[in-house]
């Protein structure tokens, strides 16, 4: 779970920004997204094929 400690004197503007730059860090986002509702056989499918797609563009990027 993510989790800050306002500094003494920070406003609550930069306390979310860091708030939100550690549940991103975390991959709870996604993780929510992933969970939030059924995912058809179809749809499981493409995704992994984009990031089939995705891991071998980065692979071969060097």
């Amino acid at each position: 779970m993510a989790q800050i400690i306002p500094g003494e004197n920070e406003g609550i503007e930069s306390a979310l920004r860091r708030f939100k730059r550690e549940v991103s860090k975390a991959g709870i986002f996604p993780d929510m997204r992933k969970h939030r509702h059924f995912e058809t056989p179809i749809e499981k499918e493409k995704r992994k094929a984009i990031a089939k797609h995705k891991q071998r563009r980065r692979k071969f990027r060097y």
